[in-house]
């Protein structure tokens, strides 16, 4: 075996494998806008601000801030949930990592 091959073993398993417990942030983005720090300022609450999605679009899915879905929003019982929609290719998704 040479030097650049690792042999995988029941102890080591496959590089998937080994990190199929590490954590990692999954994030909802609803839309996003740009504002002036004057206009953040002067918020208040109730104030609206307009996002750059339309009511019913996607929203994207983000793992550690890489898009890996859309989705859209559901509920569970009395919390939100997310349902999948288009999945990010996994080739892609390992290529922005």
């Amino acid at each position: 075996m040479s030097e650049t091959m690792q042999e995988t073993t029941p102890e080591t398993g496959s590089g998937i494998e080994r990190l199929a417990n590490v954590k990692v942030r999954m994030t909802v983005e609803v839309g996003r806008t740009q504002i002036s720090i004057e206009e953040l300022l002067r918020l208040s609450e109730g104030a609206v601000v307009e996002l750059d999605r339309m009511a019913g679009d996607p929203l994207d899915i983000l793992v550690n801030g890489t898009p890996v879905a859309t989705g859209e929003v559901v509920v569970v019982g009395e919390r939100f949930g997310i349902r999948l929609g288009d999945i990010v290719d996994p080739k892609t998704r390992a290529e922005s990592i």
